[in-house]
């Protein structure tokens, strides 16, 4: 029996975290839950690569870009790993980030959409992530999310070949048939 059996539901630490196998799966935990995610597929990892680049290439000095598995803990009960995360620099610590994102991007897939578009919005919504961006890859979609108060507003859904010129965190032009080239 493994780690992960031996454990009753809903009863996940971030110490457990510490526990789990390096074998390729996202563990995540939410509220004492264990969410497991398998290894992308190539098209999920091509948008969050193409997406980092791009994020990337017009970072400011004082900002990071990071890609999954980086451990974002915005409360001593939650763990999760956006797909592209962007952050303070002087918020990056040793092994994880605790402060407030300015931009979270979760690349959907068939087994992450439904948790990608209602768990972790909730979630990104609640830590205060000023950003919080939706990429479908299979239909070439951005979907953008702003913090207006406590609560996300939808900025932009921009398809195909139509460009969507952020604000937030910083400048930058995302195309998304371009994120999965």
């Amino acid at each position: 029996m493994g780690y992960v059996e031996t454990l009753e539901p809903g009863h996940f630490t971030l110490a457990d975290l510490e526990l789990l196998p390096d074998d390729g799966m996202r563990y995540e935990v939410v509220d004492g839950v264990l969410l497991v995610t398998p290894a992308p597929l190539t098209i999920h990892q091509t948008a969050t690569l193409e997406l980092a680049v791009a994020l990337r290439q017009r970072c400011p000095e004082n900002l990071k870009v990071f890609v999954a598995p980086t451990d974002y803990r915005p409360t001593p009960t939650r763990s999760v790993q956006p797909d592209v995360l962007v952050c303070r620099r002087e918020d990056v610590g040793p092994k994880l980030i605790e402060k407030p994102l300015l931009l979270a991007v979760e690349v959907l897939s068939q087994s992450t959409s439904l948790a990608d578009r209602v768990l972790k919005r909730r979630l990104y919504e609640q830590a205060g992530v000023t950003s919080y961006w939706i990429f479908d890859p299979a239909k070439e979609e951005l979907t953008v999310l702003e913090l207006a108060g406590d609560t996300y507003v939808e900025r932009a859904v921009v398809t195909g070949k139509d460009a969507f010129e952020a604000k937030l965190p910083f400048p930058v032009r995302i195309v998304p048939a371009d994120v999965v080239v």
